[in-house]
């Protein structure tokens, strides 16, 4: 833990109470920052975040309902997303990402860290999702305030919905049919190191917008990560590449056996069939005390949260 001094930053983490805000929320807590917590739901459920965090109600879709959640900050995370909207989730993407960049310049807010996505922006094939993440990253920027960017790839660890769709896919279902998507390749990272470089941005010394493409150790498909969950449970599971079947009627078949996750997941596979890699290593010049895990240990620690999570 860290000692707090006269100079630590306040900060605001948009996108909280979801995945990787709640872990983020409690690493920072962890270190003795002072953290505000934005929340369009309020109250929040009992012991969703650490009694220490300041919960202030806003909608990024209602500008004027930012300012007073914005007010004093210094840093701001944005890893808020509508991959679970029912409709229009890019026009919802770019309208919260201008409110939150406009309201962030007018309170003097001068950091935004923000989660985006791996993938070549001159791809052609990318999917609305990778298309929409990167025109976010962009609309940050053009606020003035200075961001941090970090683009991945699969995040893994006990509840993020990738590693919730690998666990699910391969406890329920013993023969699965292997579409060609799940050959694509991708560069999958353990969720304490995205936390590990989410958290070193807020004082990194730099004055220029950065983007830092980040991953782990293994470049990999989905079929290895099915594979690989599979061996450390013991399960034996037999997959059969099947050419025909595309993303689309794939996602179909997922909400079928993860009805929990069928939305977004259906617009997280139609990206799978864009390489997911990291191509340019800056992020580990920057940072050269994060070392990024291989897909064993990932999964390994992700199975041992799930114990430490259900108290066995």
């Amino acid at each position: 833990m860290r000692s707090q001094t006269i100079a630590d930053p306040k900060i605001l983490v948009a996108g909280g109470t979801g995945y990787v805000g709640k872990n983020l929320i409690r690493r920072l807590a962890r270190s003795s920052y002072p953290v505000r917590c934005l929340s369009r739901k309020k109250p929040l459920k009992k012991g969703m975040l650490d009694s220490k965090v300041e919960v202030v109600h806003g909608d990024l879709l209602n500008s004027g309902s930012l300012g007073k959640a914005l007010n004093g900050i210094e840093i701001a995370f944005y890893l808020a997303h509508s991959l679970d909207a029912k409709e229009d989730f890019e026009k919802k993407e770019y309208t919260a990402a201008e409110n939150f960049a406009k309201t962030c310049k007018a309170a003097g807010t001068r950091r935004i860290i923000f989660l985006g996505a791996l993938g070549s922006p001159q791809a052609a094939s990318l999917s609305p999702h990778l298309k929409s993440r990167k025109e976010v990253g962009n609309i940050l920027r053009t606020s003035g305030v200075q961001v941090i960017e970090f683009q991945a790839s699969i995040i893994l660890g006990a509840g993020s919905l990738s590693y919730e769709m690998i666990k699910t896919l391969s406890e329920r279902l013993p023969i699965m049919i292997m579409p060609q998507w799940t050959n694509v390749k991708s560069q999958p990272i353990f969720i304490q190191d995205v936390l590990d470089y989410l958290v070193k941005a807020v004082e990194l010394e730099t004055s220029q917008n950065e983007i830092f493409e980040i991953g782990g150790q293994d470049q990999v498909s989905y079929k290895d990560l099915i594979a690989e969950y599979s061996r450390q449970r013991n399960l034996k599971r037999w997959l059969f590449p099947v050419p025909v079947l595309t993303p689309w009627l794939s996602s179909l078949w997922l909400s079928l056996v993860t009805p929990l996750y069928a939305r977004v997941g259906r617009r997280l596979i139609e990206s799978i069939k864009t390489p997911t890699v990291v191509h340019n290593d800056w992020a580990r010049t920057v940072f050269p005390s994060i070392k990024p895990l291989g897909i064993l240990n990932s999964i390994e620690f992700a199975l041992g949260e799930e114990g430490r999570l259900s108290g066995k």
